[in-house]
């Protein structure tokens, strides 16, 4: 029988220990520019070994349910991902036990919130959600760009369904 998972919407509460919620929510920590812009100050702890870049990932867009075969974490930095459009995306974390994946979460993370996953977390990949895919969706991502090998991969004997 496929394990399911209920993606659920995403909270700072929920996604604790694993990740950061990145958004602009309540008031702003100064403002600026002749009190014209309001800045909320470090929303999220980078952790990365190495230097530290912006990139910019175009993807597909998905639907739900969606299968998710594997999992993926970085060891050596954390992930920020940020979208550059309006719309909505699938999040999913985990724990690790024995060097797997244990306990998958799903999350629906809307416009304006931007997730930074720790440091060697498990997490799906990019999952922009769309009811027409496969439109392409831009997310800025911070991340570790020193070169050598941060990508470890989890691939489930049996995959995931995602619902709402």
């Amino acid at each position: 029988m496929t394990p399911t998972l209920k993606a659920e919407p995403i909270s700072q509460a929920a996604i604790a220990g694993l990740a950061e919620l990145i958004e602009a929510e309540g008031a702003a920590d100064k403002l600026i520019n002749q009190g014209l812009c309001g800045r909320f100050h470090d929303r999220a702890s980078l952790d990365i070994a190495g230097d530290a870049g912006i990139s910019v990932f175009k993807s597909a867009s998905f639907s739900l349910p969606y299968r998710m075969e594997m999992m993926e974490r970085h060891p050596h930095g954390s992930q920020a991902f940020l979208p550059m459009q309006e719309g909505t995306y699938l999040v999913v974390l985990a724990e690790d036990k024995a060097g797997a994946p244990h306990n998958p979460r799903a999350f629906i993370a809307g416009p304006g919130q931007g997730v930074n996953i720790g440091r060697n977390v498990w997490h799906g990949v990019l999952c922009p959600l769309s009811d027409t895919p496969p439109q392409a969706a831009l997310f800025m991502v911070v991340d570790r760009v020193t070169d050598g090998p941060n990508l470890e991969e989890h691939w489930f004997d049996e995959p995931y369904t995602i619902e709402k």
